[in-house]
């Protein structure tokens, strides 16, 4: 008899900055989650979809579990619980490099979640032998009776392990997903985030938390053009006016910037040309006004 086929959601748990996102990029192959050396980049929950002969894993990736202040971090913390909630395994990522307050929240969630539990350390290859040991030792003792697998999205390290840990886990079950799907997010709603992780990556101090981006236009490519041009036009929306300055950089040389990474980062995905038009708007503490936060796909009201 042939062996079952296993399926199940997988929520991708961790403080603010663990990998989380980096992670699931390297699982699929391709990137669909943006990146930056910020927390909480992340503020939706966003499929990943990975399928081999004999399974089918779901992953969805979720906002840095922390302590929220602002109304817009209320949400993503929400957004966190809820693929939680409604995943059959938990997978708890550990900052290899840094534990804090949320290391702390994000532990206290992992092991009183009724879901299977898996846990891995991120970031290894950044730690000597003699850090990573004494790393192991520090979190057995934390986590007894757990094991922990450590892993590097960067080099794939510890990854094929993981994974086989992870299936373990799931139920059986008939595929979620068509066999090709990647992700549940629309080419537009990525190129969204793409120029958002631009932002964050180019911007200084606090001002990235302050960023939301809408795409206005996505025009996808005529079936008869050679070059696969799409058109996008989007608007990076900030607090204050101050903000919008520096988004726009000295003759707007900073927003060009972050055109040209996103635009790099979405012709990767599309494998065609880009056309991308960036505007910016204040829209006055919006990270605070409900019906901003709702406009901008960050909340339910």
């Amino acid at each position: 008899m042939p062996a079952p086929f296993l399926t199940g959601y997988v929520a991708i748990i961790g403080a603010p900055n663990a990998g989380k996102s980096t992670l699931l990029n390297r699982l699929l192959g391709q990137k669909v989650v943006a990146v930056a050396a910020k927390p909480q980049t992340t503020r939706h929950k966003i499929i990943g979809v990975l399928t081999d002969p004999g399974a089918q894993i779901v992953f969805v990736d979720t906002p840095g579990y922390h302590e929220p202040q602002k109304l817009l971090n209320q949400e993503m913390v929400k957004r966190a619980l809820s693929a939680l909630a409604e995943s059959d395994t938990c997978l708890w990522l550990v900052d290899g490099l840094f534990r804090g307050e949320d290391h702390a929240r994000a532990r206290a969630l992992a092991l009183n979640a009724p879901q299977k539990l898996v846990i891995a350390v991120s970031k290894t290859d950044l730690l000597n032998k003699e850090k990573l040991k004494t790393l192991a030792r520090s979190l057995s003792e934390e986590i007894p009776d757990h094991e922990i697998w450590p892993i590097s999205a960067k080099t794939g390290s510890g990854l094929p392990e993981l994974l086989k840990a992870i299936r373990a886990t799931l139920p059986e079950g008939p595929a979620l997903y068509p066999e090709d799907s990647l992700t549940d997010q629309s080419l537009r709603a990525i190129a969204a985030e793409f120029i958002r992780e631009a932002a964050f990556r180019l911007t200084r101090l606090e001002l990235p938390y302050s960023v939301a981006v809408t795409v206005d236009e996505f025009i996808e490519p005529d079936p008869s053009d050679p070059r696969r041009l799409t058109r996008v036009s989007a608007t990076i929306h900030v607090e204050k006016d101050s903000q919008k300055r520096i988004v726009i950089g000295s003759q707007g040389r900073l927003l060009k910037e972050i055109g040209s990474q996103a635009r790099a980062n979405i012709e990767r995905l599309t494998e065609g040309q880009v056309f991308l038009k960036l505007f910016v708007r204040v829209t006055k503490d919006w990270t605070k006004n409900k019906k901003s936060v709702a406009e901008f796909g960050y909340g339910d009201f």
